[in-house]
């Protein structure tokens, strides 16, 4: 899944190749991907890109005139940035993995595409971003939140310390790939729970926070879209690296699996050498 780094890069792309071209069209091939009906994706028509940024894992592409393209890739989608389109007929519906095309008037634009039969990408054309009912249910952005507030946000929410991390009403930006890097970076148990947390350990996450997705900010920012997949994934320490050694400790890097997702973690960096044999019942010191 997209996250915050990864939502970022795509904004400074779109700011850098669209922002002042003019939209041809919207062309919508997937029934499911826009949420809303009104504004019609006719509204997109003649105005210009003026801007592009994001909240949290949303995306926001904004025309001129108050007009947001606001877009949630959830898991399998993507946005592929086209110089040229091979025709200028319009999408078919329910044809291919392209649920939604944005045509510029030189001939470039993008696509929303999104792998897979479960559907979860979704677009929002509004005239405020605060009408995504996702958007107006942020916690305070990841990077731009300052040690006390995310000390206060931590702490409002007791919980699995990798679970309140990446829950978007706390924290707006972390998934599950650079929650498991910022926990191995503040060597911290994913099962830690908040209130037990002491100010050195909030002090070291936030830190390791600032410095995981600052780092992968950089990595990113500059990318075409298309190469952003695999820079995320050479930058990952942990995290889809079950088996391999930790870079830091040499410890078998371990895994946890959930009904719909995995976590991994260093036993060696983050839970004294043993490993969490049961999400739920472990006993470890937390």
């Amino acid at each position: 899944m997209p996250e915050l780094p990864e939502v970022e890069a795509l904004g400074a792309y779109l700011r850098e190749r669209a922002v002042g071209r003019r939209v041809e069209r919207i062309e919508v091939a997937s029934l499911s991907v826009l949420k809303t009906y009104d504004p019609a994706p006719s509204a997109a028509a003649g105005r210009t890109v003026s801007g592009a940024g994001r909240y949290g894992k949303f995306l926001d592409v904004i025309f001129d005139g108050d007009l947001h393209l606001v877009v949630h890739l959830a898991r399998a989608g993507w946005l592929h940035y086209r110089e040229t389109f091979a025709s200028k007929a319009p999408l078919k519906p329910g044809k291919g993995p392209i649920a939604l095309r944005v045509r510029l008037d030189d001939g470039s634009g993008f696509d929303l595409t999104e792998a897979g039969t479960q559907k979860s990408l979704a677009s929002y054309l509004v005239t405020d971003p605060e009408q995504v009912p996702g958007v107006g249910r942020l916690g305070p952005d990841a990077l731009a939140a300052d040690a006390a507030t995310f000390a206060e946000r931590l702490r409002s929410r007791r919980g699995q310390v990798k679970g309140v991390l990446t829950d978007q009403q706390v924290l707006a930006g972390i998934g599950n790939a650079y929650s498991d890097e910022i926990l191995h970076a503040a060597k911290l148990s994913p099962f830690a729970l908040t209130n037990r947390l002491s100010d050195a350990q909030l002090t070291a996450l936030y830190e390791a926070t600032q410095r995981v997705l600052t780092d992968a900010v950089r990595r990113s920012v500059g990318q075409r879209a298309a190469e952003l997949k695999s820079e995320k994934r050479s930058g990952l320490t942990v995290h889809a690296r079950a088996g391999l050694p930790c870079p830091v400790c040499g410890t078998t890097i371990r895994e946890v699996s959930f009904a719909d997702s995995s976590l991994q973690y260093c036993p060696g960096c983050q839970t004294g050498g043993k490993p969490l044999a049961d999400r739920r019942l472990s006993r470890l010191v937390r």
